[in-house]
């Protein structure tokens, strides 16, 4: 029996080329998990030196935004969240 991909399972899937990073902080696939974790609602963007550091790029290809949604999303599912008490 085949394994039925989850939407989530299928973004992850196709981003698995060199872009894919889940340890750059700073990168695309970081701030969607971090603006999940946070509970700040999506903002696709990323910094190139960094988290927070040089200018935050908003202009994203398809494919970056694939990312940075695979990130927001993979916390949704598997991360936790904030707790602010």
């Amino acid at each position: 029996m085949l394994k039925e991909f989850t939407e989530v399972e299928k973004v992850v899937r196709a981003l698995q080329g060199p872009q894919f990073d889940r340890e750059n902080h700073g990168g695309l696939f970081d701030r969607g998990s971090a603006d999940s974790y946070y509970g700040r609602p999506r903002d696709p963007h990323w910094y190139p030196a960094g988290s927070y550091n040089g200018d935050k790029i908003t202009e994203l290809t398809e494919a970056e935004l694939q990312e940075y949604h695979a990130g927001y999303e993979h916390n949704e599912q598997f991360g936790g969240k904030k707790g602010y008490d």
